[in-house]
């Protein structure tokens, strides 16, 4: 969908929503931008929880994604957890 993320989700059949992060060091060469990455994942992910509800989500992490602003990747993950709960609950 974009050069940020790829993002794999299946439904789980809890009651609440499961992350699983991919974050290679081939991607994103600096520990510092893995861990940022990381971060921003699980704030967006924190954050639409109750949307994401009755999900098993794994988030790839591209090779753009450690020169992508914060924005530019919250952005990002927002259209990536919409779509997911298109796909996977309806």
């Amino acid at each position: 969908m974009d050069k940020q993320f790829l993002v794999l989700g299946r439904p789980n059949h809890l009651d609440r929503a499961r992350l699983g992060l991919a974050v290679s060091k081939k991607n994103c060469r600096l520990a510092v931008d893995r861990n940022r990455l990381k971060r921003l994942i699980r704030e967006s992910f924190r954050q639409n929880q109750a949307l994401l509800k009755g999900l098993d989500l794994v988030v790839v992490a591209r090779k753009g994604a450690a020169a992508a602003e914060n924005r530019r990747c919250s952005h990002s993950l927002s259209l990536h957890w919409r779509k997911m709960v298109e796909l996977c609950v309806a």
